[in-house]
């Protein structure tokens, strides 16, 4: 069996929160951009927040033509408005 440090590392400390690097949906996704025009995208994640699909689809929101794109989770986030605002200069709470 091969040696992998990180996996062992994480089953030590009871990490198991392993995410898809952005750049591997990228590489994967860039395939696909003319099924992605005018469509609802749906990510259904934990949390948006920590969510490389969310944040691939947030970010090309546009250059994809999305129509909708929509992130569900169980609870509040622990990054809420650490990380990018998406929603320009007005609060989360104004659009929930």
């Amino acid at each position: 069996m091969a040696n992998n440090s990180n996996l062992a590392n994480a089953k030590n400390k009871k990490n198991d929160e392993f995410y898809t690097q952005i750049t591997d949906i990228e590489e994967e996704l860039r395939h696909y951009k003319k099924h992605f025009k005018d469509k609802i995208i749906l990510c259904n994640c934990d949390d948006p927040y920590e969510s490389n699909f969310f944040k691939y689809f947030a970010i090309n929101f546009n250059h994809l033509g999305l129509k909708k794109l929509i992130a569900t989770c169980y609870d509040n986030s622990p990054v809420v408005y650490t990380q990018m605002n998406f929603f320009g200069e007005n609060s989360l709470s104004e659009y929930i």
